[in-house]
């Protein structure tokens, strides 16, 4: 019996993580939208600065119909969550299907690193437009 991977257990987990969150979107999205009103964002309200995962719904929304850029604009971590995971969900996929010519992506820590470094870098920058020129999103 082949020892299970990282590979193995995060294509699993990737797997979950697309079921649940597409049952919840259409649940939410089909029926509950219309009942169900929208929190704010606390972090803004108390302390007046964009939350470091401001943007994130914003950002998703906009990838869904197409807007790169515009999902760029709100929040850049929702496009490279969606090439990052998308490839790797994508490549081991096809591997598993048997096209033993496409790789499955590894995981590699730089990954995490690049999440973190997009997070701080969108915290600063959009604090930084908001409070110095008054720019808000």
């Amino acid at each position: 019996m082949k020892k299970k991977t990282l590979e193995d257990e995060l294509f699993l987990i990737g797997w979950i993580l697309l079921v649940i969150g597409g049952l919840t979107a259409g649940l939410y999205f089909g029926f509950f939208r219309r009942y169900l009103p929208e929190v704010p964002c606390f972090f803004l309200m108390f302390f007046g600065l964009y939350c470091p995962g401001c943007g994130g719904t914003r950002a998703a929304m906009a990838l869904a119909h197409g807007k790169i850029f515009t999902s760029l604009w709100y929040h850049p971590l929702v496009l490279y969550a969606a090439v990052i995971g998308g490839g790797f969900m994508l490549t081991q996929s096809l591997h598993r299907l048997g096209i033993k010519r496409i790789k499955g992506w590894k995981y590699h820590n730089w990954y995490l690193y690049g999440m973190i470094i997009i997070v701080v870098c969108n915290f600063l920058v959009k604090n930084l437009l908001k409070l110095v020129w008054g720019i808000t999103m």
